[in-house]
């Protein structure tokens, strides 16, 4: 009788590489890093195609730190009369600015983003003490994640108060701030008033 060939086991299939998640199909968020240390736990740069969290982290105080920064951004956009429910609007505002921003600097945008709040965040602010039924200022230590809002406000802030005044489009307002943010240009909106607040805390010292 003939021997029986044996027949080598096929080699398994190699797996097919997951593709990444890419910021609107397009940027890679897992390149941007934080450089301020005590900014890392609040800019959260989880990828995500859509920046849309269907306002899952709303429902508990605090839990908006797990946000992803970019829609934190779109959110603060929303909060004026025109914008207020426009989310869709919102995400093309932010889409077509980032756009901008990378012709313009050849970088990522989310990059510049996460630099523009670095910058536009203020250190220090004042509370208000009460001393003998007088209102008393004094200087106080902003927390990480108050510095993370006040740069996102100062940010909206300047988009709401410049596009009602320049015939430009709003896309091309925010990206001309998030790019002089970024550099530290102290004559851009948000630069200009965490430069006040500091300057006011530091004179309640």
């Amino acid at each position: 009788m003939m021997a029986e060939t044996e027949v080598p086991a096929a080699a398994p299939a190699a797996a097919a590489p997951q593709s990444k998640a890419l910021l609107f199909n397009k940027w890679d968020v897992s390149e941007v890093k934080v450089t301020d240390p005590s900014l890392v736990r609040y800019v959260n740069l989880t990828p995500q195609i859509i920046p849309h969290s269907c306002g899952k982290f709303s429902r508990q105080e605090f839990n908006k730190a797990n946000m992803m920064i970019v829609e934190r951004l779109i959110n603060s956009l929303m909060q004026t009369e025109n914008n207020t429910g426009k989310k869709q609007l919102a995400i093309g505002i932010v889409r077509d600015a980032f756009e901008i921003i990378n012709k313009k600097t050849k970088r990522n945008p989310v990059e510049i983003l996460v630099e523009a709040i670095g910058n536009t965040g203020p250190r220090e602010e004042t509370v208000r003490l009460k001393y003998g039924g007088i209102n008393v200022p004094k200087s106080v230590d902003t927390a990480p994640m108050r510095r993370v809002d006040s740069a996102i406000g100062f940010i909206a802030e300047a988009v709401e108060k410049s596009s009602g005044k320049a015939k430009k489009p709003v896309s091309v307002i925010l990206a001309d701030e998030l790019i002089a943010a970024a550099k530290g240009d102290a004559k851009c909106y948000s630069v200009s008033k965490k430069e006040e607040k500091e300057r006011i805390a530091k004179s309640a010292r």
